[in-house]
């Protein structure tokens, strides 16, 4: 990743603090997706993080969607939605779900895909915007296996986990959290760790 990429990510992104309602801060990823550059380049920076080519990227609702087509492009391959928090017309198709957890909320993660578009000859990557406990990797790890395709790991924008569930996940990211540009409650203001 070059370093004119890196430096947009990191300035982009901010911590919000909503204030005494709220015992953690928020993000703030919207200036990601309003810079033309970022956007372009986004996807073939995620691309770069596969392991090896896939045939299929596959990617979480909501920014998941956005995100996975663009890495999808890159490689020339087709994407596939992952559904959460199952209702609607997705319910009308068959699926394979899965369910791990929790996820950055508390709550468990389902997410379902359809099952004709996953099969034994497909190599997965995993696309995201961010792991954080990898409930939601771990799930869509658990639906390649179930369709018999082979899972290549996670491609992410911020990699936000642990070590034992990068390693078992196979997550690589453009950036660490901990690099992100933080919220200092005691100055009320914004800075890039050195």
């Amino acid at each position: 990743m070059d370093g004119e990429l890196r430096h947009r990510l990191l300035t982009r992104f901010r911590w919000i603090d909503p204030g005494e309602w709220c015992d953690h801060l928020l993000t703030d990823r919207s200036g990601w997706w309003r810079d033309p550059v970022l956007l372009d380049a986004l996807g073939p920076a995620l691309a770069e993080l596969a392991s090896e080519p896939p045939t299929v990227v596959v990617a979480p609702a909501t920014s998941g969607f956005l995100l996975g087509p663009l890495v999808a492009r890159a490689l020339g391959v087709g994407f596939v939605e992952a559904y959460r928090d199952l209702s609607g017309a997705e319910l009308a198709d068959e699926l394979i779900t899965r369910s791990s957890g929790p996820g950055h909320d508390g709550r468990p993660v389902v997410l379902g895909v359809r099952a004709r578009h996953l099969g034994p000859d497909d190599r997965v990557l995993v696309v995201d915007d961010w792991v954080e406990t990898g409930a939601q990797l771990a799930a869509l790890a658990e639906i390649v296996d179930a369709a018999g395709a082979k899972y290549l790991g996670a491609a992410v924008i911020v990699d936000g986990a642990q070590s034992d569930v990068r390693n078992r996940l196979g997550v690589r990211g453009l950036v660490r959290e901990a690099e992100l540009d933080h919220w200092d409650r005691d100055t009320q203001s914004h800075g890039i760790p050195g």
